[in-house]
């Protein structure tokens, strides 16, 4: 018999993980503890992980008196810990676990954390697919085969720094787009700059001075054009409708190396034309954008956290540019007749609310292609303290977004990933771009 609802999941003392026999699944919306639909549930993807909250107490639903209570352990489990859920890759958060932090408890690592319980035998997730397209699936990645190509793209070109650095990525970092490099399938990443402009409070590559390590070192020799050009044209040789992107989680900001980038572009454009040589970016440096894309760059992907300026401003700490350099950036693209995806980093409570929809759906209308919906990987509380007050209020929900998104642009696409170009459609100038690019 089907089970009525998804019960609490919660982890004892030491880290054994279960599900409560009459508490239901709590999730916390950015702004309320709420009992997940059954709409927004899904069984948790394969390749997901399952983290314990170090000094987070759990909280889970009383059906029987409808009210939030803590869950409780007893002599045999000792004091319980909140569970949560790290989604795989192509899937977007729908709300945050629930639970409220002992007064010692450390801040969380860069993640995103995702609510999770347990329904019909398996655990399940408020979370939803965003992009059917397998590149990133943790299950399709045979690290045989990857070190395979380890060991022989590294016999054929011995002095490529790029491709060296790539394969510490494929092979320590388990970076996903490095291995499919390897692997010779999809996307590549060319990883180029040391240095970033900005100062993320969720920065995977430097947290200098945090109570909590980043993910992974930041790359720390810049890239050679003639390395990253024989990296390229490889990938593109030998993937059809492949695609090779400057700006990784290892590296700074790309558009601080101006002259290697536009070397690197024009010299891809020069052997090839097959493909698409991507850009992911903060897009704060318009007018090198624009040199970029005169040099055969096909696509930008910005990076934001939100399209209102103030919290753009709290989350990056921009040094040296400002959100408006961000949007002059789009539309230096979208003049040229370029591809512009937006790297937008959802995070409930935030992402879902009027004030945030108004503000992006004024992004969109500049021409944007393609809206990546990711999860912003971050301690949900460090977020919300570096916010200002007003950042969180009535949130819709993300279904609710992505549906209002939907309706007001049919034609908008919505992913995970940057696309090969057959999944682009066409990209062109608008109005907007064009009086932007001519002043």
């Amino acid at each position: 018999m089907p089970d009525r609802f998804a019960r609490a999941v919660v982890a004892d003392a030491q880290g054994r993980i279960f599900d409560h026999p009459t508490l239901a699944l709590l999730g916390w919306d950015g702004e309320a503890w709420r009992q997940p639909a059954d709409t927004e549930l899904i069984a948790l993807p394969k390749g997901s992980d399952l983290f314990v909250l170090p000094g987070r107490i759990p909280y889970a639903l009383d059906l029987r008196h409808q009210e939030a209570v803590e869950v409780e352990g007893d002599a045999d489990t000792g004091i319980l810990q909140t569970v949560a859920a790290f989604v795989a890759p192509a899937y977007a958060r729908l709300l945050h676990p629930a639970y409220d932090t002992r007064p010692d408890a450390p801040e969380l690592t860069l993640y995103a954390y995702t609510a999770v319980g347990w329904k019909n035998g398996r655990f399940v997730v408020p979370a939803v697919r965003v992009d059917a397209d397998p590149r990133q699936d943790p299950y399709r990645f045979d690290m045989r085969l990857v070190q395979t190509g380890v060991d022989l793209l590294r016999a054929a070109h011995p002095d490529n720094r790029a491709i060296a650095h790539v394969e510490h990525c494929a092979l320590v970092y388990h970076c996903r787009a490095a291995q499919n490099f390897f692997l010779g399938r999809w996307e590549a990443p060319m990883p180029a700059a040391t240095q970033c402009n900005a100062a993320c409070v969720g920065c995977i590559s430097d947290q200098s001075g945090s109570s909590f390590a980043a993910n992974h070192d930041r790359i720390q020799v810049a890239s050679r054009a003639q390395d990253l050009i024989e990296l390229a044209c490889l990938h593109l040789a030998r993937v059809p409708n492949g695609v090779v992107s400057f700006g990784q989680g290892c590296e700074g900001e790309p558009l601080l190396q101006p002259k290697v980038l536009e070397e690197t572009v024009a010299g891809i454009r020069a052997r090839t034309q097959a493909g698409i040589v991507n850009l992911n970016s903060n897009a704060s440096l318009p007018r090198i954008v624009a040199r970029l894309a005169d040099a055969g760059l096909d696509s930008i992907r910005i990076s934001l956290n939100s399209a209102r300026p103030a919290l753009y401003h709290a989350y990056y700490k921009p040094r040296g540019y400002e959100f408006r350099h961000v949007v002059q950036s789009l539309d230096e693209m979208k003049a040229r007749g370029k591809y512009v995806s937006l790297n937008y980093f959802v995070f409930p409570g935030v992402s879902d609310t009027r004030a945030e929809i108004e503000a992006l759906c004024a992004l969109l209308d500049r021409g944007v292609d393609l809206v990546q919906l990711r999860n912003l990987n971050i301690d949900p509380e460090l977020y919300l303290r570096v916010l200002p007050d007003d950042a969180v209020r009535e949130p819709l929900g993300v279904l609710a977004l992505i549906a209002e998104l939907r309706q007001r642009y049919p034609k908008l696409r919505f992913g995970y990933f940057n696309p090969p170009r057959t999944r682009m459609g066409r990209a062109g100038p608008t109005p907007q771009g064009r009086a932007a690019a001519a002043a």
